[in-house]
């Protein structure tokens, strides 16, 4: 469960990592209002819960309150990376003297978490670690051992600090881990933790994402797994379908039955050159209903060009995807290219209902993925 930033920034607050001063507001007149009692140049911030709004302009600052006032009117109500903004954070802007990154997170080959930070603070960890990997530390936690005070230590001082600054940030580091493991995350993250020009450190954004298979042991947070404004509309779509679903930043619907064979299938978009839209599995058994409305799910992201559909039929039969597929197309009509490839049981079967209908079948996994990225590439 993801949750808002000012949600996030509530949490770190209560476990005494230094955030911001601000308030939500819900309309532009809260926003002026936040604004005077603040008292400074302020950050008017849409509540989204996805990564990269300032990159889609969904941050914007402000040196007066009719300024704040003016932003938040640009912001509520506005679709940002496809999620409607209800509500902004405005907070003081921070005099920035050096941004940092750190994040506690899962890492599922080692069964362990990892500790990751960067001098490299207000970029996304993964365009720093494409770009310039040596400004990445990774310190894994031993589940036994837990995370010490030495370990924060070790980390400020890679990161360049020493005497009273060390110990601070190591402080800082230091809660953030035992946040995380209070909260059960699946990620916790400052991007970026700020160094001030007075030499203080402060959250400047926060992320929190929840597990939500430890929910029953945070119940105030259980109740808010649909709300609206947690979940894109693609999420909330899944959850009330059954199907495992994540957004992501490509341009190519990826459907596939199994969570291995899915992310297999996003590797092999990425090897070709192309950049996948999201993760969708239907499962084992999947039925004809289930894939009509995981294709209704993909189809209703914009940003969606071509659907690559990667059935590797075990329990599920591929003439009962090949019926979803005929059934999502009725209902919706689209007109968006489809790359199919079945492979499995009842596989003859599939091939048929769907060649019968004009729609070509692929054999071969490479040569789907390669065809998908085929056609979003200019000209394709």
């Amino acid at each position: 469960m993801k949750l808002l930033e000012h949600e996030a920034k509530s949490i770190f607050s209560e476990y005494g990592i230094p955030v911001p001063k601000g308030e939500l507001a819900t309309s532009p007149s809260e926003a002026r209002n936040v604004a005077s009692k603040l008292n400074t140049s302020v950050a008017v911030k849409a509540q989204i819960p996805v990564a990269g709004r300032g990159k889609a302009g969904g941050i914007i600052f402000a040196d007066s309150p009719a300024e704040a006032e003016m932003a938040a009117k640009k912001l509520i109500n506005r679709q940002i990376r496809g999620i409607k903004v209800d509500n902004v954070l405005v907070e003081e802007k921070i005099s920035i003297l050096r941004e940092l990154y750190f994040g506690i997170t899962v890492d599922r080959a080692r069964r362990s978490y990892v500790a990751i930070a960067s001098s490299e603070g207000g970029m996304e960890i993964e365009e720093v670690a494409a770009r310039m990997p040596e400004k990445i530390n990774k310190t894994f936690v031993d589940p036994l051992r837990g995370f010490h005070s030495y370990h924060a230590c070790q980390i400020a001082a890679e990161l360049g600090y020493e005497g009273k600054r060390m110990l601070n940030l190591a402080g800082i580091l230091f809660k953030q881990y035992k946040l995380a493991m209070d909260y059960d995350v699946e990620l916790a993250e400052m991007n970026p933790l700020v160094e001030t020009s007075d030499g203080r450190f402060v959250a400047a954004d926060t992320r929190l994402i929840i597990d939500d298979n430890a929910l029953y042991r945070h119940p105030k947070f259980k109740k808010r797994l649909t709300e609206k404004t947690k979940l894109t509309p693609q999420e909330l779509e899944a959850r009330r379908s059954g199907l495992a679903y994540v957004k992501l930043d490509g341009s190519i619907g990826v459907i596939g039955n199994g969570a291995g064979l899915v992310m297999s299938t996003l590797d092999l978009i990425q090897l070709y050159g192309g950049e996948p839209a999201n993760f969708l599995d239907v499962g084992g058994g999947a039925s004809s209903d289930k894939m009509a409305a995981a294709l209704n799910i993909v189809l209703s992201d914009p940003g969606v060009d071509v659907v690559f559909v990667n059935i590797l039929g075990g329990i599920t039969r591929c003439d009962e995807v090949a019926r979803g597929i005929l059934e999502a197309k009725r209902r919706t009509g689209f007109r968006k290219p489809m790359v199919i490839r079945l492979m499995g049981t009842n596989e003859e079967e599939g091939r048929q209902i769907l060649t019968d209908a004009g729609i070509h079948v692929l054999h071969s996994m490479e040569e789907a993925a390669g065809k998908a990225v085929e056609i979003v590439k200019p000209g394709g």
